[in-house]
């Protein structure tokens, strides 16, 4: 299979066509040959680290509980797949060691910490338990704290900082700005920045930050014309909901 530049990253799995943050959708985005999938992260009570979204389960589970109060036995009892198909009913919430064994070899695995700095030292311990190449998995956060600390632990590893720009429209500056944003990664000694690929995202913020020797990922993009104009402009990882289909695009 032709190699696509940039990264293309399946957002949750194959999110588009099975429940998102599953083994099915994950597997499914192995299956359709993803070079990467992102997932999130939370501790549960016991201390787990536990593969879903949202702080609760309502959503995906139509069950209200927050993970950071439920067992691990308690979270197995939910159905998280009847939400999008019925032929997922009874899907269930994995564990981070139970996708951390899906991953084939040269792939990626994005984990993207939800549940603050409390959950890396239990992080730690899958991670290295799995026994996989250190550029087989990456860190990312919109928690300063939990990347700066995760390189600390994690220093073979690539971590990124998440951030969501914002536009005012009176003052016509972007916030937070990309020196600071730079600043910050520097001073933390991260490999770079991933952000949201809205209107906001400019060329010109692009350069930036690749000129300083970062990584930039974006999300989440399921347009392909946009896909295109963001590769022109040098992007290193793009996240998406339809990996399989932004990938035969792109061929």
């Amino acid at each position: 299979m032709k190699k696509i530049k940039p990264l293309i990253i399946a957002h949750r799995g194959e999110s588009y066509d099975a429940p998102e943050n599953t083994l099915a959708s994950i597997n499914l985005a192995w299956q359709r040959g993803a070079e990467a999938v992102e997932i999130d992260v939370h501790l549960s009570k016991d201390n787990n680290v536990i593969v879903i979204h949202d702080a609760s389960t309502k959503r995906v589970s139509g069950k209200s509980g927050r993970i950071k109060n439920l067992t691990l036995d308690e979270i197995k009892n939910l159905d998280v797949g009847s939400w999008k198909n019925e032929k997922y009913k009874n899907e269930k919430i994995p564990t981070l060691e139970e996708v951390l064994k899906t991953i084939p070899p040269n792939k990626k695995l994005i984990i993207e910490i939800k549940s603050g700095v409390k959950i890396l030292p239990f992080l730690k311990i899958e991670i290295e338990r799995a026994n996989l190449k250190p550029n087989q998995i990456e860190i990312i956060s919109f928690s300063y704290a939990s990347v700066k600390n995760a390189k600390l632990i994690l220093q073979e590893h690539k971590i990124l900082l998440l951030a969501d720009l914002d536009y005012n429209s009176y003052t016509q500056l972007v916030s937070p700005p990309v020196e600071k944003l730079i600043e910050k990664v520097k001073k933390a000694n991260l490999d770079g920045l991933n952000v949201w690929a809205g209107k906001i995202l400019t060329k010109d913020f692009t350069q930036k930050v690749k000129s300083k020797g970062l990584l930039l990922y974006v999300w989440t993009v399921n347009d392909f014309e946009k896909a295109k104009e963001l590769i022109s402009w040098g992007i290193d990882g793009i996240t998406t909901d339809r990996a399989n289909w932004m990938r035969e695009k792109l061929l």
